[in-house]
């Protein structure tokens, strides 16, 4: 696999060794989505856009779990907004099930840091 540059904050945690429950640290999640993920966003590859940073707790969180009424209704089109509410009760259900939360990282991927990134004010010379 070639190596691929994803962009996660700062203060996310490092990410845990495979097979050791999940920190948060977003790392699957913002390199491809999960099956859920493909589903609500309808993209195989790239950040899943069901993908949400908590700052209180400096972790990456699911939005089918934290904000399954947001991300349903980004999932589904403006004239099939009548059924988030129809779908919602299953989502809250079934989400955790669907991403394996619970389960332990299944995240293989290395994670080399990179430099951050720094955005300079230059002005040109008189």
């Amino acid at each position: 696999m070639l190596p691929r540059i994803i962009h996660i904050q700062p203060l996310a945690p490092s990410k845990p060794v495979l097979g050791q429950p999940c920190n948060g640290c977003g790392v699957c999640c913002l390199h491809e989505p999960c099956p859920l993920g493909i589903l609500l966003s309808g993209y195989r590859r790239g950040a899943c856009t069901a993908l949400r940073w908590d700052e209180n707790r400096a972790q990456y969180r699911c939005g089918a779990m934290v904000q399954p009424r947001e991300v349903l209704r980004a999932a589904l089109p403006t004239d099939l907004g009548w059924l988030v509410p129809v779908l919602l009760p299953v989502l809250r259900r079934l989400a955790g099930r669907w991403i394996a939360a619970g389960q332990g990282c299944d995240c293989s991927l290395e994670v080399s840091p990179g430099q951050p990134d720094t955005q300079t004010d230059r002005q040109s010379a008189p």
